[in-house]
């Protein structure tokens, strides 16, 4: 009898891990509220500064979304999210220090050639 009850168990845990339906309609009623959203920059006619960063915590917070629920990165373990995550985050982070030595050497040399 503990044969007939062994195939069963086993075929409990191949099943995997289920969400539940609710948690990715939620999450695309989301996307569509924050794509909206993005719209609406456009379509009160943000200029500057203002426009550019609704646009990029928009696209940001969306992108989270999609990686964090679509593509199950919200239930893997902290070393496989610091392994994925972290080398992105240090190139932004390069890119930014790039930026800024980019702009102290413009106005280096603009200061020298004004002169």
């Amino acid at each position: 009898m503990n044969d007939i009850a062994a195939p069963e168990a086993v075929h409990e845990h191949a099943e995997g891990q289920q969400h539940p339906i609710r948690i990715y309609l939620w999450i695309w009623g989301l996307l569509f509220v924050f794509s909206t959203f993005s719209y609406l920059v456009d379509y009160f006619q943000f200029h500057g500064i203002l426009r550019w960063s609704l646009i990029i915590l928009f696209m940001l917070v969306k992108a989270g979304l999609i990686v964090a629920i679509f593509m199950h990165m919200a239930w893997e373990r902290l070393a496989l999210k610091i392994a994925i995550l972290l080398p992105p985050l240090c190139l932004l982070i390069l890119i930014g220090l790039m930026a800024i030595e980019g702009t102290h050497t413009f106005v280096t040399r603009w200061g020298a050639f004004a002169r």
